[in-house]
């Protein structure tokens, strides 16, 4: 039996993060199952009969005692769907969907025993326990990992990461987890090759050896995440061994496939002999799931051009008195399949902002592509405004209903932009073009034209209806923030 070791002070946060999570895990669900009690029953004593069976059979139980063994059972599926452990705790929607999952079984097999045991269980009880414990057990879930979030942009909440592979691959590796600072990963050293080059892999990533100095590296750097992306000079038998030697070090073991920007509800696994085998799904640009898109854009841009319809006058108004041309802008953009539409905005710019173009595109302050500047001249003042909380865009709600565009999708690019695409970026018109999308809400202006290409592609590749809604709301906090807008 192996001796498992004392955690490292760096990785003890993970245990005392549990335990926070355990603790207001507790006080949500007891204040969801005993406030609904209290808000059905009051202070009044109230059982729960349980009704004779042939043999003449049948007790009652007082809802208190109840609502106890409800709040047990269901703290104990928290904990039996490991939705509290640690490769999930800080970032993705694992953690959230194993808190929803978690909870509606519970309810689910609640429901079938009070049906099949003929059990007369209050309605308001039951519906105000279930949606008031998910809503504070997501909640709760959510406030934890912003306060994470801050420790890490602080320097801490990390796990020193040791990355193993070929240098190619673990370049592209170390560049990902550098660009996503929430996933909990901080690399601090490289182990590339069997002689072992002492160049560094990155900026301040050395490369400490080759294959044979794993072990006297995981103890130099105080370890406690390798990721491996794959070496010709690691057979799967030494791969096995290695994670036996990391399980007796209680140190978590990543293996990075060669896949990138594919998502996981394209991804299955699909074990043939023992070999962890990827399936990756056919991506998906028409059919039911295409429809349910655009019914979710008619109903949702119908009712942003009703509910804003006086907004959308009382900014006619003062562009119109702000400075002289017409309300809306218009412009020649590329949709689905290279076809160009014309775009709707409100005006933010001179009327002649088009011709004025050619004369400051050397002072673009955007990517190779698209032309930016943070102090654009040909901006009105009210347009500035405008610009800074994209109240502009909002009559592409016009473009959303027609069906030129998407709530979610890529930027819509000019045509001289897409005259200087490679072949990969004409991947972007496999679906409609959006008002907000990940570029949106990554940075907007601020990114470089690769980046700005790479969040499009990924969309496309592995858009859902679950990644519209929470793209939606990332875009409600972007726009509050209005950082990258110009």
């Amino acid at each position: 039996m192996p001796s498992w070791p004392v955690p490292s002070p760096a990785r003890r946060w993970e245990q005392v993060y549990r335990r926070r999570l355990m603790f207001t895990d507790t006080l949500s669900v007891l204040f969801a199952v005993f406030g609904s009690q209290w808000i059905r029953f009051g202070t009044e004593t109230e059982s729960l009969a349980i009704e004779a069976d042939a043999s003449g059979f049948g007790f009652s139980v007082s809802y208190t005692v109840f609502s106890a063994v409800l709040v047990a059972v269901w703290l104990f599926a928290l904990s039996l769907f490991a939705s509290r452990r640690a490769s999930i705790l800080g970032s993705g929607t694992t953690e959230y969907k194993l808190v929803i999952d978690a909870t509606l079984r519970v309810f689910g097999l609640l429901a079938i025993i009070c049906y099949l045991g003929k059990v007369e269980l209050g309605r308001g009880y039951f519906l105000l326990a279930l949606p008031a414990g998910l809503i504070l057990l997501v909640g709760t879930r959510w406030m934890w990992r912003v306060w994470v979030g801050h420790k890490r942009k602080s320097g801490w909440y990390f796990n020193r990461t040791l990355l193993i592979g070929e240098p190619v691959q673990t370049r592209h590796v170390a560049t990902e987890i550098l660009r996503t600072p929430g996933s909990g990963l901080t690399p601090v050293a490289a182990i590339t090759s069997a002689t072992g080059s002492r160049e560094d892999l990155l900026p301040g990533i050395p490369v400490r050896g080759g294959l044979a100095d794993i072990e006297r590296v995981l103890d130099s750097e105080s370890i406690e995440t390798v990721v491996y992306t794959g070496s010709d000079q690691m057979s799967p038998e030494a791969l096995r061994q290695l994670g036996w030697q990391l399980e007796s070090r209680r140190i978590h073991l990543v293996v990075a496939p060669a896949l990138t920007d594919i998502a996981g509800p394209r991804i299955r696994a699909r074990p043939v002999s023992g070999l962890p085998l990827i399936n990756v799904d056919i991506p998906e640009f028409e059919g039911r799931k295409y429809s349910s898109k655009r019914a979710l854009d008619i109903l949702g841009s119908g009712l942003g051009l009703l509910l804003l319809s006086p907004f959308f006058l009382l900014f006619a108004i003062l562009i119109k008195k702000d400075s002289r041309g017409p309300v809306f802008f218009r412009q020649k953009r590329v949709g689905l399949n290279g076809h160009d539409f014309h775009m709707v905005k409100f005006r933010s710019m001179v009327v002649d902002a088009e011709d004025r173009l050619d004369a400051l595109r050397h002072q673009s302050q955007g990517n190779d592509i698209l032309f930016k500047m943070k102090s654009d001249p040909r901006i009105t003042k009210l347009g500035a405004f405008m610009r800074r909380y994209s109240i502009d865009e909002l009559p592409q709600l016009i473009n959303v209903f027609r069906g030129d565009m998407s709530l979610v999708g890529p930027r819509p690019p000019l045509r001289s932009e897409v005259d200087r695409y490679e072949d990969a970026a004409h991947r972007r018109f496999l679906v409609k073009p959006g008002m907000t999308g990940l570029w949106q809400v990554s940075g907007r202006s601020d990114l470089s034209w690769e980046d700005s290409l790479r969040l499009d592609l990924y969309y496309v590749e592995n858009w859902s209806m679950t990644g519209d809604f929470i793209i939606l709301w990332r875009t409600v906090r972007a726009v509050m923030g209005s950082s990258g807008a110009y």
